[in-house]
């Protein structure tokens, strides 16, 4: 086995660093991509891989990118709730690629939810 220099270290470290914020719920915000067989027969692993790219591509560490089944909502796959610290989630419908990567920029990286992607901001409670 070659020997490890510094910069193969800090990437090692960069990558634990990741599954730590997961562990100790030190993340800023949560991006869920709906991945039921409707979303993903819609295209939700596009969207899927379009913020796994953003997060690269940005070197952000504290979002945590995660996948569900099926939101119930087949007709407006695919689908994504963005949920940043102390705002009220939003569930985005009918993504493509672009209007995930604006997603990214402007709610999770700036905290200014796209409405016009949004079906709903907020989340069902029962009493």
């Amino acid at each position: 086995m070659a020997k490890l220099k510094i910069d193969d270290l800090k990437k090692i470290k960069e990558k634990v660093q990741g599954t730590i914020a997961i562990r100790d719920g030190s993340h800023r915000a949560k991006i869920t991509v709906h991945m039921g067989t409707c979303g993903i027969a819609a295209g939700a692993r596009t969207i899927l891989n379009a913020f796994m790219d953003e997060v690269n591509r940005r070197g952000v560490t504290d979002v945590i990118l995660t996948t569900s089944g099926c939101a119930g909502l087949c007709s407006k796959e695919p689908m994504a709730t963005v949920e940043v610290r102390g705002a009220a989630p939003v569930k985005y419908i009918e993504l493509d690629e672009e209007k995930a990567k604006r997603i990214f920029a402007d709610h999770v990286m700036d905290e200014k939810p796209v409405i016009e992607f949004a079906l709903v901001q907020g989340s069902e409670t029962t009493y």
